[in-house]
């Protein structure tokens, strides 16, 4: 799969088309391996069916996520923030208030819920005064997984101390020490990236910014606008099923739209299944003025069906994994890295291997953390580490890995949800970028320092 993205990526454009044969084909090589050790069709595909039966929960809230953007859309939730969003953000500063903003929402629990809402509409946002997309993008995907990483609330940060057999609290205690450097580098990364970025001094004055214009045509700006947003709120706070929490979200924004707005009661369907389309206000099509280009950039998006090409991608990932979990691949991988961990810097560096290859082949983090934590505790505990440095471990490769892996859930997911490829966000989420590489520096000088890392009584040096 490495091979061929990297050589189609040379010869053609990398496109999700591309990644979609190449990911069926390195299936293919899966199924090949598989079948040499006498395991057939039948063996793969029941492996796949239990994976994506392991993370039914996901696609649920990927195809929730598709129809929130169209309702939202159609409720003017997404265009009134980023309405408000011209007004009171200085281009200047757009990438790291883009991070700040994302980081304080995803508190609540949810990366993608965060990208999803507040991230689209900064993105919205980026693109109507002039800021760089993929930086912007990059600083979402950073600000999302920071929130996440460090919430009591969030699933993943449960099921890394789980996996660890480590304390909630202790854990999230213990990733201050690389999740805090990691912080620190991206704001000032951030901060310095739009000192020296040239800004279209139109788009300074928001005021006049021609998107403010249709946008206040297009919608009623008030209150009830951000009826929907209150509804994913609370029930992120209450713990509710993120997927029912954002279909009652996508319902009231329906019901927002036609009864705000005065839209066709049919276009909320349309909206909800087949995405918003800037054709549905008919105060633009009455006005006799076609809509902008960035206008009808902004709201044409969303829908259940525009997760369509996701979920496709999804079943190649999991033909891969499946392909080598049969054959015996992921297990001989995963034990030649623990075998080869003689040391904490050697043991943190296989941990982090581990959970970066496992995510790669599953996307699926519970299991990835869950799986790797019981094969890596007793090799903490005999160094004399606390467990959860093995839990922090999980988070630096697992957790924050993912959405920089083109062909993983969680990367196609923020692809497509903030509209830029992988490829191009990836060197601008240093949060997720050196999570690891701080990491494996505290490894590196604790024998020295007996700074980083938690231990248990004497360690093992």
């Amino acid at each position: 799969m490495l091979v061929c993205l990297v050589g189609g990526g040379y010869f053609f454009p990398m496109g999700t088309e591309l990644l979609v044969f190449v990911m069926f084909l390195a299936a293919a090589v899966a199924g090949l391996v598989a079948a040499r050790y006498g395991h057939g069709w039948a063996d793969i595909q029941r492996s796949t069916g239990e994976k994506v039966a392991a993370v039914l929960p996901v696609i649920l809230i990927l195809l929730s996520i598709g129809m929130l953007i169209g309702t939202w859309m159609f409720s003017g939730t997404i265009p009134m923030l980023v309405y408000y969003g011209i007004k009171l953000v200085n281009p200047q500063f757009m990438i790291i208030t883009a991070f700040l903003v994302t980081a304080v929402m995803s508190l609540t629990g949810s990366s993608w819920a965060s990208a999803g809402t507040i991230g689209v509409a900064l993105m919205g946002v980026a693109a109507a005064i002039g800021a760089p997309l993929a930086a912007t993008a990059g600083a979402v995907v950073s600000g999302a997984y920071f929130g996440d990483k460090l919430s009591p609330l969030s699933d993943s940060t449960n099921i890394c101390a789980i996996g660890a057999n480590a304390d909630l609290y202790d854990h999230i205690r213990n990733m201050v020490y690389t999740a805090g450097p990691s912080f620190l580098l991206a704001v000032t990364v951030y901060f310095i990236a739009g000192t020296v970025t040239e800004v279209d001094a139109a788009a300074m004055s928001a005021t006049d910014h021609p998107l403010l214009d249709e946008l206040e045509q297009a919608y009623s700006i008030g209150w009830p606008v951000f009826l929907p947003a209150a509804v994913v709120l609370w029930g992120t706070l209450k713990r509710k099923p993120a997927a029912l929490v954002m279909v009652s979200s996508s319902v009231i924004a329906m019901a927002v739209g036609v009864a705000v707005h005065g839209f066709n009661p049919y276009d909320a369907i349309l909206a909800a299944i087949a995405g918003f389309n800037v054709t549905m206000v008919d105060s633009i099509a009455a006005s006799g003025n076609a809509p902008s280009d960035m206008l009808s950039s902004l709201l044409n998006r969303g829908g259940v069906n525009s997760m369509a090409t996701t979920l496709i991608i999804i079943l190649a990932a999991f033909l891969i994994a499946a392909g080598m979990d049969v054959s015996g691949g992921l297990d001989k991988l995963l034990h030649t890295m623990l075998e080869r961990a003689r040391s904490v810097m050697g043991l943190v560096a296989a941990t982090l291997a581990s959970g970066a290859t496992m995510i790669a082949l599953t996307s699926h983090g519970g299991v990835t953390a869950l799986i790797v934590g019981g094969l890596f505790q007793d090799a903490y505990r005999e160094r004399g580490l606390a467990p959860e440095n093995l839990s922090r471990s999980l988070e630096d490769s697992v957790t924050i890995l993912e959405p920089l892996m083109p062909w993983t859930v969680s990367a196609i997911f923020m692809a497509t949800t903030l509209g830029v490829p992988t490829l191009e966000y990836m060197p601008w989420a240093v949060f997720c970028m050196t999570g690891w590489m701080f990491s494996l520096l505290l490894a590196a000088t604790f024998p020295h320092t007996g700074f980083g890392l938690k231990t248990l009584g004497p360690p093992d040096k």
